[in-house]
């Protein structure tokens, strides 16, 4: 761990689990779904078991709890031979704040009154770095580049995070800003079609709908799994997607299609995930010659009843 890693500020930590799919991400996902509400320690073995079953090693699941504790989320508590892990409260608040943010996405249309926010920064072109930074900032923000030093959102709301940007990168003295409507001349869906992917997105929308519109858990192992695996793949939509009011959006958009799928499953999916968990947490742990051995080291068939069998029905 960078001796820096400590004190990234929690949007940093935020996007860069979005980014990956890792044992570190999965680990956030595992924390902040199962280990923030149920609102107690847990046992290394049935976090390490947990990411087995997603196919990640004991050794690097093991690496991503002291990563994370590493960076002041996590802290540990010996109990006799054993390990458990309790959340900080930056962790606390880290979580909460990105629970808020999932499961408070897609819900609702978020008005428009036609209105555009404007933002002109211009970042010399031998400033790469500089100009790279700046557009992951704003890209996550939810703006858009419909042309070099341009940047537009239709929510005017995120003004105060557009000046925090270009404050915290040193820009402000060359940045400008305003609101104005769109005139006569070209068309909306063709600026909108130049500042962001929605093609790229719809497709990953697309993907979301196939993997969960057909998915059965089987029994409750297979329900925690398909939770864990729901909400790790939801939680990078609120940071891809620049929540588009309707009219800017394709016919038929399959965003709105996700959403509904994913609040429904989760839904569904809720309270079995989280008696499983409850069952694994409050028991003991398995028997100490059984845990002696790592999880690499299990025979193939010990190592395919880690990973819960999932059915998908086919669509006739």
């Amino acid at each position: 761990m960078a001796a820096d890693d400590a004190a990234r500020p929690p949007e940093v930590i935020r996007r860069r689990e979005v980014r990956h799919t890792s044992a570190r991400s999965l680990l956030m996902t595992v924390l902040g779904e199962f280990v923030l509400p149920a609102g107690r320690p847990v046992w290394t073995w049935v976090l390490v078991d947990t990411l087995a079953s997603f196919g990640v090693a004991e050794k690097s699941a093991r690496q991503a709890l002291a990563r994370t504790a590493a960076e002041g989320l996590l802290v540990p508590e010996r109990v006799g031979r054993r390990t458990r892990w309790d959340l900080t409260p930056p962790a606390r608040r880290l979580l909460t704040e990105g629970a808020r943010r999932i499961y408070d996405f897609g819900r609702g249309e978020p008005p428009w009154d036609g209105r555009w926010l404007l933002l002109l920064v211009s970042v010399p072109e031998a400033k790469r770095d500089l100009r790279h930074r700046l557009r992951t900032r704003l890209s996550w923000a939810g703006f858009g580049s419909p042309e070099a030093s341009v940047w537009i959102s239709p929510h005017l709301g995120r003004e105060g995070e557009a000046l925090d940007v270009v404050k915290e990168l040193g820009l402000a003295g060359c940045a400008m800003s305003f609101t104005a409507t769109f005139g006569t001349i070209g068309g909306e869906d063709t600026i909108v079609g130049r500042a962001w992917d929605l093609t790229g997105l719809e497709q990953r929308y697309e993907a979301f709908l196939a993997d969960f519109g057909a998915l059965e858990p089987d029994g409750p192992a297979g329900v925690l799994h398909a939770q864990t695996r729901l909400v790790h793949e939801w939680r990078r939509f609120p940071f891809l997607d620049p929540r588009l009011p309707r009219a800017l959006l394709p016919t038929n958009w399959s965003g709105s299609q996700a959403a509904e799928l994913f609040h429904r499953r989760h839904a569904e999916w809720e309270l079995a995930a989280r008696q499983r968990w409850d069952e694994l947490t409050l028991a003991g742990p398995p028997e100490a010659e059984a845990r002696s051995l790592s999880i690499a080291e299990r025979s193939p068939q010990i190592q395919s009843r880690s990973a819960p069998r999932l059915r998908v029905r086919r669509r006739a």
